[in-house]
Parts: structure tokens; C-alpha cells; sequence
């Protein structure tokens, strides 16, 4: 892995701070014959965003998944290397994989509220893990997280009568960011987040990005080189699951030291 520079925090906050995560030799497996991940490192900062890119099938979303333990109940996977967050190993017996997942947000390529209704959405993971010790504190939260996603004046009216399917594509998208952030998660994982909705909703979803990154990491998987640009402090360069580079997001559409990473970058393949 070429790494453009080791030294690199974030850009917003988290310069010269140390990492949130670590990730070292990371290696994965599916069954017998397939490497999808072959010793990927990185690290995650505070208050950053990081992109990942590359062509598909080069285990982006696989990597991402590694980070909140996902791959834990997947037949045939075999994971080695080393995952620690504050320094502790992800993996370790003492730690419990529901508890770790709870510092994670979960934020999928296909909006998928539950069918409930918008209160009930967001409500669900504070209500499950007892975050909140009295309903007012409750009624609080959820306004807070629909504020935060952009979404609060255009549903407010509408929390109990109307359900999250009813949204429209981009709101079912930012309710679902609502619905990650309701368990106070450290970091934020996005798969290709605006992959299928329009060019307005991708946009207010972008500008959620750079406003959530001042309280959260944000590890985000995009196909789009542009969205790459306009939102990632840093971009990190897959290719047939190896990272090839990572390094701060203008260093990386300027002047990328890899080859394949220079080239994809440039339209040149994909």
C-alpha cells in the first residue's frame, strides 16, 4: 500500500490527533478460493470523512463491514489481521459484538426504513439500547437526529401518521441516517449512499456528510469520483482487494502515486 502522507489527522478537526481505528494486515476470505481483502492497513481519524474507491468487486463494502464486526455471521469468512479501536482489538474475547457494533451507524446503498411509522424509525435503536431514561429526553433525541439529518421541517407534522415507506427516496435516505445516528454512534458507515437516489436528495445527503464529520468519522464507499472530491478528507484506492493508496483526497486527484489509482482516478478504467 502506498500511503501519500502517514502523517495526515483530518482535515476538519482531527489533524495530528490520534487514530479513532487501526487497521493492519487485514486479510479475508470467502471459503476456500476467494482472498477478497490481502493485508490492507489504514487508519480512521476523528471528524473525518474517508472515502473509499475503486472498481466494483474490489472489496470496498467488505472492508467496511470488517470495521463494525458484520462478517461475524457469514458462512465461510475467515478474517485475519488486526482491527483496534482506542486501541483495544475489536476482536478480543472480552468483547461483546453487539455492544461494539452499537458505536457504528449503519448507512446502506438502498434506503430501507422499517415499515413504521417516521417516529417509530428513529426511535427504535435509542428504545432497544436504552439510551434515553425518561420519554421526554426520548421526544428530545428523535427531534435532535431529524434535525441533524436535514429532515425535522419536512416530517415533523407527520412523525406519527405517516410511515418512513411514504418518504419519498431521498427522505427515506436521510431518515435512515437519522435512524443511524439515534444510537449516538462514534462512526458512520455509508455504502454508496446516494447510489440510488436522484441529483437533489444525493445532494442534501453530501451536505449532511460535511455537517456530520464535525461529530463523527465517516467512512464512505462511492463510485463517484466527484462525490470522492467534494466530501472525503481522505481517499483510499482499492483494487482487486488490495488498498493500493490512501492519502489526502487532492494529493490523491492530483498527483496519486499508484498507477491503477492514477488512472482510475482519470476515467481511464473502471
Amino acid at each position: 500500500m502506498l500511503d501519500s502522507d502517514s502523517h495526515f489527522g483530518s482535515a476538519s478537526g482531527g489533524r495530528n490527533a490520534p487514530p479513532i481505528m487501526e487497521i493492519s494486515d487485514l486479510n479475508l476470505w470467502y471459503g476456500d478460493d476467494t482472498h477478497a481483502l490481502k493485508d490492507v492497513s489504514f487508519d480512521l481519524y476523528p471528524s473525518e470523512a474517508l472515502a473509499f474507491i475503486g472498481p466494483s468487486g474490489c472489496g470496498k463494502s467488505t472492508a467496511l463491514k470488517c470495521l463494525n464486526r458484520m462478517h461475524d455471521n457469514t458462512r465461510g469468512v475467515r478474517i485475519d489481521g488486526r482491527i483496534t479501536m482506542h486501541g483495544g482489538d475489536i476482536s478480543a474475547p472480552d468483547v461483546d459484538p453487539p455492544v461494539h457494533r452499537r458505536k457504528f451507524g449503519w448507512v446502506a446503498q438502498k434506503p430501507n426504513p422499517f415499515p413504521a411509522t417516521i417516529w417509530d424509525n428513529v426511535a427504535y435503536g435509542a428504545k432497544i439500547h436504552g439510551l434515553m431514561k425518561t420519554k421526554a429526553d426520548l421526544e428530545n433525541h428523535i427531534e435532535d437526529c431529524l434535525r441533524r439529518a436535514h429532515l425535522w421541517d419536512e416530517v415533523k407534522d407527520h412523525l406519527h401518521t405517516m410511515e418512513g415507506t411514504d418518504l419519498s427516496g431521498g427522505q427515506q435516505q436521510r431518515l435512515c441516517i437519522a435512524r443511524a445516528l439515534s444510537t449516538q454512534p462514534e462512526v458512520l458507515l455509508m455504502d454508496e449512499p446516494t447510489g440510488s437516489i436522484d441529483p437533489i436528495a444525493t445532494a442534501k445527503v453530501e451536505e449532511l456528510v460535511l455537517c456530520l464529520k464535525e461529530d463523527h468519522s465517516i467512512v464512505i464507499v462511492t463510485h463517484s469520483m466527484m462525490q470522492a472530491r467534494r466530501v472525503a478528507d481522505r481517499v483510499a484506492y482499492f483494487h482487486l482487494g488490495e488498498l493500493r493508496e490512501v492519502g489526502p483526497t487532492e494529493q490523491m486527484f492530483t498527483a496519486a502515486r499508484d498507477p491503477k489509482a492514477q488512472a482510475f482516478i482519470q476515467g481511464k478504467f473502471g
